[in-house]
């Protein structure tokens, strides 16, 4: 007996993913951390879309990496301003608290007569 064994040739055709535009984290991060990282992100991600519907799916993945790399350059700059100045008021504010507590203990003493 004979077994013949055909063999198919299937061609699979894969559909690229489409690129997060990272479009909302780079507005968030324009209002919130820092304005001129997070207008870069938005240019970026502003991009994605329209390379992406032009066929240019590198030039797609590539502005939505820019765009998300921006993204972070902005949140890490917002949190190291917010972190610099909560270090600084805390600072002033106990500079300024030493400070007036010893200017008023003087003041006190001062005004004690025996």
């Amino acid at each position: 007996m004979e077994t013949t064994q055909e063999t198919t040739q299937t061609t699979t055709h894969t559909t690229p993913i489409r690129p997060e535009s990272y479009l909302v984290w780079a507005i968030l991060s324009t209002i919130f951390c820092c304005i001129p990282f997070g207008i870069v992100s938005i240019v970026y991600a502003a991009q994605v879309d329209g390379l992406w519907n032009s066929g240019d799916h590198e030039g797609a993945r590539r502005a939505a990496r820019n765009a998300r790399t921006w993204f972070w350059w902005a949140f890490g700059t917002g949190i190291f301003s917010v972190i610099v100045y909560t270090v600084l008021f805390a600072l002033g504010v106990l500079a300024l608290g030493v400070a007036g507590a010893a200017a008023g203990m003087g003041a006190g003493m001062n005004a004690i007569t025996y």
